[in-house]
């Protein structure tokens, strides 16, 4: 270091004006604060193989939705009608969350020491009404030219400066414009929050709600492409899956099989009729043993599967339960009564998802029953239960944990037979069966979901079952040719020899 900059060390470093200082700070909360009106709103694609939720912006929603690139996504589409995006929050106590904290906060802050200046500053006000003009063309539709152009014709960014240099920029007035805007675009489910803005004195806070308030707009748009997307989705999927397994199986799959698939094939094998067999094995998916592997080709539809098998567990519960209530007079009798308790039986096994949920919610439904029918004993003046009749009940209804006790197995016998006969049907549901009855609206929703969830699959993979169950009986027919031709008799021969 030369004497020339020891002597520099040594003396005070010229500063910068304050007014300049605040000015340099403003600037980079502005530039660092971008993200604090939401320009670049996320969504949450929830996970549909098990692995983290994707975040996504509002142009890879569309992207997506035009071009089928996710096979995982459209097959979620295509099956389920409640499938939606989410809005996407950073947790609270990560970096990304408490960051986001401290420059929302930043930014708001500087809006309104901005404001409160005298004279005010528009800097911040400018900037926020520009980013808001960005975002209508994102929560209108394209034909919607007038109004787009409208917005721009007001929101122009020149006009607003010359307003702001001049003194005259009337900000709650733009706040105003703003609202009546996203009152004309909301859907009626934000209506309250529309009318809520209007409620906010405080121009930093009502711009602060209003953009609070679009990006749940956004949500709802981007949601909206989901439902135009819905019906072209599923009318393409099928096909779509079909060409990409077709590419798994001649990039990837080799001569490996699908050994689980194959098995589960096998075990209902019906004579030679293979759309039988196909028919006889996707209903054991509703009460898949605990022992075997769960066919590779269903893997990605094993937790619909398996949701279903507990709505049918839910529901044989529910008409086991209602058939044994039935057994004193004032529920057989007096079909209100059935129906009530119907209802409240159904609310309590709705939390059983597992059989070591089952025991403990036949105690709670023996005490739903057991309360109830003395209830309505009393109301008609008639003697409550007697202890011998409350512990014969409590033995019934404690029992139906078993699933293999009586009661619990002649009503899945019910139930799989009218699954079979519904899922044959075209299209019409025929009546309930007996102990259904009061569980009609739940047990025509499970058949709903249960026959699109077959069809599909079986859309898609049907060819490649009959496939596997065409090899299976070759291989079968031609060992039944080696040994027919070990002892000089032909498998036409043998045919002949087994008859009587």
């Amino acid at each position: 270091m030369d004497a020339k900059d020891n002597g520099n060390q040594g003396q005070k470093q010229p500063q910068e004006p304050s007014h300049l200082q605040e000015d340099l700070d403003e600037r980079r909360i502005r530039t660092d604060s971008e993200s604090s009106i939401d320009s670049m709103t996320r969504f949450v694609l929830p996970s549909l193989d098990g692995s983290p939720p994707k975040i996504v912006t509002l142009d890879e929603v569309s992207s997506m939705f035009k071009n089928l690139r996710n096979m995982e996504l459209a097959h979620e589409i295509a099956l389920n009608p409640d499938f939606k995006l989410q809005q996407y929050e950073p947790p609270l106590d990560s970096l990304e969350g408490r960051i986001k904290t401290m420059v929302h906060k930043a930014f708001w802050d500087l809006l309104r020491q901005q404001l409160e200046r005298q004279p005010p500053s528009y800097d911040q006000a400018i900037r926020l009404l520009a980013e808001i003009k960005e975002c209508f063309p994102q929560l209108l539709s394209p034909s919607n030219e007038r109004a787009l152009a409208h917005i721009n014709e007001v929101l122009d960014d020149a006009v607003i400066r010359q307003q702001a240099e001049r003194g005259v920029l009337d900000f709650k007035s733009y706040a105003n414009f703003v609202i009546n805007i996203l009152a004309k675009s909301c859907s009626p489910a934000r209506d309250d929050a529309v009318a809520k803005l209007r409620e906010i004195e405080d121009v930093v806070d009502t711009f602060r709600s209003i953009l609070e308030l679009m990006t749940l707009m956004k949500l709802d748009m981007a949601n909206f492409m989901l439902a135009l997307a819905r019906k072209q989705i599923a009318a393409n999927s099928v096909q779509y899956e079909k060409e990409k397994f077709s590419k798994y199986l001649r990039e990837f799959h080799g001569n490996a099989g699908f050994p689980a698939t194959e098995d589960w094939l096998k075990r209902h094998r019906s004579g030679g009729n293979m759309d039988e067999t196909i028919y006889n094995a996707y209903m054991q998916l509703l009460d898949y043993p605990a022992d075997k592997e769960f066919p590779e080709l269903l893997r990605m539809d094993k937790d619909r599967f398996v949701g279903l098998t507990w709505r049918a567990q839910r529901l044989i519960l529910c008409a086991s339960l209602i058939s044994i209530a039935q057994s004193t007079p004032i529920i057989s009798q007096r079909r209100e009564n059935r129906i009530q308790l119907a209802q409240q039986l159904d609310i309590i096994v709705q939390d059983v998802k597992n059989e070591d949920q089952v025991p403990t919610a036949m105690e709670s439904c023996y005490e739903q029953i057991r309360s109830f029918v003395n209830k309505v004993l009393v109301q008609e003046q008639l003697p409550a239960m007697s202890e011998a009749d409350q512990e014969a009940l409590k033995s019934h209804v404690l029992r139906l944990a078993n699933k293999a006790s009586p009661v619990p197995s002649l009503m899945a016998k019910r139930l799989d037979g009218y699954v079979r006969v519904a899922l044959r049907s075209n299209g019409s549901i025929p009546p309930p069966p007996a102990g259904f009855v009061d569980f009609q609206e739940e047990l025509v929703a499970f058949i709903a979901s249960f026959r699109r969830l077959v069809s599909y699959n079986h859309a898609v993979f049907g060819e490649h079952f009959h496939e596997i169950l065409s090899q299976t009986v070759g291989a079968v027919d031609e060992a039944s040719e080696a040994a027919a031709s070990g002892t000089g008799i032909s498998a036409a021969g043998q045919a002949q020899v087994a008859k009587p």
